[in-house]
């Protein structure tokens, strides 16, 4: 058997079906498309969704001159009606904005002309048409040259391409809010706004030579902001019916291809890890997670699922939640964590000014960016939240415990409680300065494996006896009959510190548990790891923690 090319990265469609590599088929969208279209459509979906691939599928199928052999066995050669009325037919203006970053707006601006400048120059037809005038051809060279106005760089294209072939237009703009994304994080959000509403409003509003347009983004930005000047766009967000299919692997879809590739005893991890997104009335896989863990089983022997969907992308936003979020904030982030949902009134049209505002719209940020999906839609616009699966799932986890443990090293006044406590043996005063940072934190603990759990304390007591400078701190290190989980050792003063931590599974278990651990100190000797330092004394913590709670309980030894 021929082994299976993967498209990792892929998102040329003639790319990707010229070299054969596999493809889930999803030219059925085109149909829909032309049966349900308004001039300009709007398309909101995460990153990594099957956007581009999607936008530079409709490309090739509708650009005058295509190859048409790339859609052949496809679900769309079979209309062939609908393919002899539109495939090859029209002139396509394809931009993505994706790649436009700039720490200024000048830099921005730069990247969205260059854009345009070689989606120009890729129509070198234009130059020798008899069909255009000198004045036409001196705004197609100073498009091509990147000197033309933005406002008006579309439309202008647009119409050379109407007046040339005697067609209207179809424009196609994949990742329309990727400048505004950045314009944000670096302080130039108003400019670029007013820049992309003017490109949009010159090219998308009465422009006689548009056939219709398609446009892609991860968020539904405010009317008001970007499409305050064209009518009516249709936009087609992950919550409608129509097209909710065509972005992401149904789970028909992920069954055949792991059928096709051999991996079909793969599916339960599969469907935990990187299914459970609901699209409309589609529950969908995300498809980049799919390819890359396909590719993985076939390529590797390594069958340890990944998180695919976090390297492609920053995941700040969750950092940036949890550090605005209040105690109540915390726990639902908590319930989500461990499998419980949370019911949210969404605002889908915000504009990136106003998502960090106020706390309570990031709620509908994380939705419409992937990080969460809706387990129920009610009439008054509230939805049922959860996270979709593992990968995410595990995402939360990550983020949030580096955002608590950053919090706790970043809190000078708190760790000189804790130090103050720790040296001097004050186990109440020790764990009540634990206890305030632990109600800061989020609870979600309760849920995956006791290890885990326990893992958690054990890094958040070493990274903060790790800021102390002038100790020696380790973790995991054979002494006496066994592993001490922390020793700590302070240079200038000759005194030893052996910590040893549990995770109680009720809070009723707090002191057994602290107990045990400060009884297994001795019961291995761990005493021994400072044999050849002479320490003048060696302290004891037992620590067990619960939750948001603790318990603490030292001795100390003399040598």
């Amino acid at each position: 058997m021929e082994k299976v090319k993967m498209p990792i990265g892929i998102d040329d469609f003639a790319k990707l079906r010229a070299n054969h590599f596999y493809y889930v088929d999803k030219t059925g969208m085109i149909k829909e498309l032309l049966e349900n279209w308004g001039e300009v459509n709007l398309f909101t979906r995460p990153r990594r969704f099957g956007k581009s691939i999607n936008m530079s599928m409709l490309r090739y199928f509708f650009e005058i001159g295509t190859d048409k052999s790339l859609f052949e066995g496809l679900f769309i050669s079979k209309e062939i009606r609908l393919c002899e009325e539109h495939m090859g037919q029209y002139p396509v203006i394809a931009i993505s904005l994706k790649q436009v970053s700039g720490n200024t707006y000048e830099g921005a601006e730069a990247n969205i002309r260059n854009i345009i400048s070689r989606e120009a120059r890729r129509f070198s037809c234009l130059m020798d048409s008899d069909m255009l005038d000198e004045d036409d051809k001196w705004v197609l060279r100073r498009l091509r040259r990147g000197e033309s106005l933005l406002d008006d760089s579309i439309y202008d294209l647009s119409r050379l391409l109407n007046k040339h072939y005697d067609k209207k237009v179809i424009i196609l703009i994949d990742e329309y809010d990727a400048p505004l994304q950045k314009a944000y994080e670096n302080g130039y959000y108003d400019d670029m706004v007013r820049l992309i509403r003017q490109i949009f409003g010159y090219a998308l509003k009465s422009n006689e030579a548009l056939y219709f347009s398609v446009l892609t983004g991860c968020m539904r930005v405010s009317k008001e902001s970007i499409f305050s000047d064209l009518n009516n766009p249709v936009i087609h967000s992950i919550s409608d019916e129509q097209f909710d299919e065509w972005f992401g692997f149904t789970d028909a879809e992920t069954i055949r291809v792991l059928e096709d590739l051999g991996l079909s005893a793969h599916y339960e991890v599969t469907k935990e890890w990187y299914d459970g997104y609901q699209f409309g009335q589609h529950k969908v896989y995300c498809p980049r997670d799919v390819i890359n863990w396909c590719s993985q089983l076939l390529n590797t022997s390594d069958d340890i699922p990944r998180n695919f969907w976090v390297n492609s992308g920053g995941t700040d936003m969750i950092r940036q939640f949890a550090e605005m979020a209040d105690s109540t904030t915390r726990d639902q982030i908590g319930d989500l964590i461990e499998g419980r949902i949370v019911h949210k009134k969404l605002i889908q049209e915000l504009t990136y000014r106003d998502m960090m505002e106020n706390p309570e719209n990031i709620w509908s940020v994380l939705y419409t960016t992937g990080y969460l999906t809706q387990q129920e839609r009610y009439h008054d616009g509230s939805y049922d939240l959860r996270i979709p699966n593992r990968e995410v799932k595990n995402i939360f986890m990550t983020k949030v415990d580096e955002w608590f443990k950053t919090k706790v090293l970043d809190d000078e006044d708190g760790l000189k409680e804790f130090f103050c406590a720790f040296i001097g043996g004050d186990a109440k005063a020790l764990e009540d300065c634990l206890n305030v940072r632990l109600g800061e934190s989020i609870s979600y603990l309760d849920e995956g494996k006791y290890e885990d759990k326990e893992t958690f304390y054990h890094g958040l007591l070493l990274g903060m006896l790790n800021s102390k400078k002038g100790w020696e701190i380790r973790s995991n290190r054979e002494a006496g009959k066994g592993r001490p989980d922390i020793t700590a050792f302070n240079l200038r003063e000759k005194d030893a510190y052996i910590i040893e931590v549990k995770y109680a599974k009720q809070e009723n278990n707090l002191s057994a548990d602290a107990q045990a651990a400060l009884d297994q100190i001795d019961i291995q000797q761990y005493d021994q790891y400072f044999h050849s330092r002479e320490p003048k004394h060696i302290r004891h913590y037992g620590i067990a923690f619960c939750r948001k709670l603790c318990r603490v309980l030292t001795e100390n030894h003399r040598m």
